[in-house]
């Protein structure tokens, strides 16, 4: 039997959730270029360093939504998002709680 496939309905609400989307090698970049600005520019607006030091995370906006999430639940670097945003939910720890608001479904 094949195995099944998550399709995202567009809710926003894992872009809601707390925890760290870590910047890999070459996403910054790519999503630099697609945002029209230098990488520099980029690090400082949209980056810090990770808790344990070992990379850079992207921001969160004050509510704590990704800082890339619209007004209209998109994904504004849809196109170049990070890697870890693109594998959601496989390989994700997700609480029970959190699952329930996903609108997303396995078929």
């Amino acid at each position: 039997m094949p195995e099944k496939i998550f399709y995202c309905r567009g809710c926003g609400a894992c872009c809601r959730w707390p925890g760290i989307v870590r910047a890999r090698s070459g996403e910054i970049p790519a999503i630099a270029e697609y945002l029209q600005i230098a990488e520099e520019e980029f690090r400082e607006r949209f980056t810090t360093l990770a808790p344990d030091r070992k990379s850079l995370i992207f921001t969160d906006r004050p509510d704590g939504a990704c800082i890339f999430l619209t007004e209209d639940n998109r994904c504004q670097i849809h196109p170049v998002k990070p890697l870890q945003c693109r594998t959601f939910p496989d390989g994700w720890t997700v609480p029970p709680e959190f699952r329930q608001q996903c609108q997303g479904e396995y078929r």
